[in-house]
């Protein structure tokens, strides 16, 4: 990723918003009058200008996202945009309307009732890339991958989950374990949630879905002029929103791939100046810090061969807790992440984050309790916002 990249946002100078105007008034009467409406792009800012269309009201599900030539592609809309910024609007000569969903794909694709059955129910589009998990008995990983590729013409690549490495030096920069099954074998992309944009390759960093909701409270908080802590801040999955938000973000990371990431994410969302990033462990630098808030959006690795859900957990977020609090000031907030089983919940969490208070002589005040998602069977991946006096 380059700082051309960058330059390709998704915000308009007012002299581009001007021409956009005056594109929409030239095609509006012929394209409305004749034809189905589409906006032509680049390719590498599709995702970006489809979650803007989305947002404006004006995106159409309906029909698939065609290609323009070799760099851009014609997303389809319901009536030309005002907000978001594109290279021009046309009319769709040839439209492709989208099959329902995926097992109206494979079924074309002659996949039998029992065949549909192994068909994942779920998936993730991150950036260009779907990122699927195959159920065993899959008849055809290939079929399934191009049907993937056909329900979202947006998307270039997909690849098959295979969790997170759990041993070595993998397990320790949580490397995601994945196999390419159908498209372009480059999986570098950028991905764009409430308006951050991260930068990534899927087949080398860990990226999850379900956190989505978490990604967009962080940018959502009162932390305008703060000084934050991110402990484990990986392509900047927290640190991004939270700098976007106006905090001053001190983040550690010691996976190099994540780490070069985040440095470029920094950029790419214009914050480099409101991040300071360390290629370190974290307790390194906790001791010399001072700050109001400290995010610990990590719950270790598993000790069970692979599997999200076998064995013990280690080097968990609680084992950093009192590095965490030698670098918050009193009354400063923490925000603490765990993969509880669900018979603990809350118990568990709050048990460690009392039991961290004490040993520093810290009052500690629980302001808020939430579930990120389901971690793994009978496993809950939750966040406990505590304050320490």
């Amino acid at each position: 990723m380059t700082e051309e990249d960058a330059d390709t946002g998704d915000q308009p100078a007012a002299e581009e918003s001007h021409d956009l105007e005056a594109a929409v008034d030239d095609v509006l009467e012929p394209a409305t009058a004749d034809g189905p409406l589409a906006v032509i792009v680049a390719k590498s800012r599709a995702e970006t200008a489809i979650e803007s269309l989305r947002a404006e009201g004006v995106y159409d599900d309906s029909r698939h996202v065609l290609e323009d030539g070799p760099e851009r592609v014609a997303l389809p809309i319901t009536e030309p945009p005002t907000e978001t910024a594109v290279l021009e609007v046309v009319k769709q000569l040839d439209p492709e309307p989208r099959s329902p969903n995926l097992e109206g794909l494979l079924a074309e694709r002659g996949w039998s009732e029992a065949d549909l059955e192994s068909a994942p129910g779920s998936w993730a589009v991150i950036g260009s890339v779907i990122l699927a998990t195959v159920p065993d008995g899959c008849p055809n990983e290939s079929e399934l991958g191009e049907a993937l590729l056909e329900l979202h013409g947006e998307a270039d690549s997909v690849l098959a989950d295979e969790g997170i490495a759990n041993d070595g030096a993998a397990g320790t920069y949580r490397e995601p374990r994945t196999r390419l099954i159908a498209g372009d074998g480059d999986t570098e992309t950028i991905h764009t949630e409430h308006g951050t944009r991260y930068g990534l390759d899927p087949a080398k960093v860990m990226f999850s879905p379900g956190n989505q909701a978490e990604r967009a409270r962080m940018g959502e908080l009162d932390v305008d002029g703060e000084r934050v802590f991110d402990m484990f801040a990986g392509i900047g999955y927290f640190t991004l929103p939270l700098a976007r938000a106006g905090a001053q973000v001190t983040a550690t990371e010691i996976n190099p791939t994540a780490f070069r990431y985040l440095l470029e994410n920094a950029v790419l969302n214009e914050v480099d100046d409101r991040v300071d990033a360390y290629m370190t462990d974290c307790r390194d630098l906790a001791g010399d810090l001072e700050v109001d808030r400290v995010v610990m959006g990590y719950y270790g690795i598993s000790d069970g061969n692979g599997t999200k859900d076998a064995g013990n957990r280690t080097d968990e977020a609680h084992d950093f807790l009192e590095d965490a609090l030698a670098a918050l000031v009193p009354g400063g907030v923490v925000h603490y992440h765990e993969a509880t089983p669900e018979s603990r919940l809350w118990d568990r969490p709050l048990e460690r984050l009392e039991a961290a208070a004490d040993a520093a002589g810290r009052e500690l005040e629980i302001l808020e309790k939430r579930r990120v998602k389901s971690h793994s069977a009978g496993v809950a991946h939750v966040v406990v916002d505590a304050r320490f006096e």
